[in-house]
């Protein structure tokens, strides 16, 4: 993405969305559960595409026990639309949210 003296290039995007997921309470991690082969079966935890200015991203979090999930994913995806739009000037296309596991 790119616009007046500004050039936003895809690592800052996931970068920014990852931190703005890791930042709500209940979140105890992006990226997936159990070991390194299922990780590596299961490909990126985090994957955005920009088409312009309208980003879509992909996401998995492991969530702390005992919240709703379904609350959790809500405040993740605002969290996350929220950071595209101010701190990159972004615009928020879909944005997907996997619980892959739920743990400390």
């Amino acid at each position: 993405m790119s616009g007046p003296g500004l050039v936003v290039v895809p690592a800052v995007v996931r970068e920014t969305v990852r931190l703005a997921a890791q930042g709500v309470p209940g979140v105890v991690r992006v990226g997936w559960s159990g070991g390194p082969l299922r990780r590596w079966l299961a490909g990126p935890a985090l994957a955005v595409r920009l088409d312009g200015a309208r980003t879509t991203v992909r996401i998995a979090i492991v969530a702390r026990p005992g919240g709703s999930l379904q609350s959790l994913t809500d405040l993740v995806r605002t969290a996350v639309a929220a950071a595209l739009e101010r701190q990159l000037g972004l615009v928020p296309g879909e944005i997907t949210i996997s619980v892959d596991g739920v743990g400390a």
